[in-house]
């Protein structure tokens, strides 16, 4: 039972500053004496103590532990401790906002999307609200492909994982899309995000990349199946890219036509042999519960 303290003329900030240091004595204490301890628990009992009518945040609790003990209780203070459980931290990024390529053939995008230049949420990348976390933090950065990267690995570090192995996502509609200089651009970014380094073109990023500290193991760009030829297929190699997320939304043409989704569902097929050839892994995106599309069909 922790009984309650007064500290007189004690600043908030001071206070919080005791709470943080007797949480981390009771957790280290609990672990010489080898047993479980609540933690939100003891952060409630110990900030009643002193008064306080917040708790302290978890990034507080990791950046008070002493080195000496950080090998100790990070394990224990780990928030989502899945999210690198691998080994490997995802990172997703978005590229900037931008129409879809096929409004050029179809006169308009897919019935579903609520996203884009064009929509209600018209700072957001096509495909995406703007509301998603990704979409939050890309917008935070204004869609700068290095900041949305170095605040992403800073959090995840703060939040008490390690960031030696890292695997990008590249969201917000259709990448291949988009002029070669801006791909080039935003892929070296993500790689001198990594490395520190100020690249002149991806090669040389690339290079910098692969004998930093923060290493990519793995790219995973969305597209299109119409975006997914052979031409597109080498840049994306070039790029260190290692899977494909192809959205195929439907296989049956009639629900393809009538969602004005833009390609054949023999393009899907022809994108999946092609990739698959390539030596990419392959994700397909299926939507369920798209007109004319009952229980049968799914």
């Amino acid at each position: 039972m922790v009984k309650a303290r007064k500290v007189p003329n004690a600043t908030k900030e001071e206070l919080m500053m005791l709470t943080v240091s007797e949480i981390i004595s009771h957790l280290l204490k609990a672990i010489d004496e080898k047993r479980d301890v609540d933690l939100n628990k003891l952060k409630s009992a110990v900030s009643s103590k002193y008064g306080l009518a917040s708790q302290p945040r978890l990034v507080d609790l990791i950046a008070a532990v002493p080195t000496e003990h950080k090998h100790i209780l990070l394990p224990r203070l780990k928030a989502k401790p899945v999210r690198s459980a691998s080994g490997i931290v995802v990172i997703a990024v978005m590229c900037k906002p931008h129409r879809c390529p096929h409004i050029a053939m179809t006169g308009n995008v897919c019935v579903y999307c609520p996203g884009g230049p064009d929509s209600d949420f018209e700072y957001s990348t096509q495909s995406y609200t703007g509301y998603e976390p990704t979409s939050m933090r890309a917008i935070r950065a204004r869609y700068n492909p290095f900041i949305q990267t170095r605040h992403r690995i800073e959090q995840l570090q703060q939040l008490g994982h390690a960031c030696d192995k890292v695997e990008f996502i590249v969201m917000g509609g259709t990448f291949m899309c988009l002029s070669e200089e801006y791909r080039d651009y935003f892929i070296r970014s993500l790689h001198d995000a990594l490395s520190g380094h100020t690249s002149q073109n991806v090669d040389e990023a690339v290079s910098y990349s692969e004998r930093s500290k923060t290493k990519c193991v793995g790219i995973t760009i969305e597209t299109r199946p119409d975006y997914c030829l052979k031409k597109h297929l080498s840049e994306m190699l070039r790029y260190g890219c290692t899977r494909l997320e192809i959205g195929v939304q439907s296989v049956y043409e009639d629900v393809a036509r009538d969602t004005n989704r833009g390609h054949t569902v023999k393009a899907v097929c022809e994108s999946f042999h092609m990739s698959k050839d390539a030596g990419f892994k392959v994700v397909a995106h299926m939507m369920p519960d798209l007109p004319n599309v009952g229980w049968k069909e799914i």
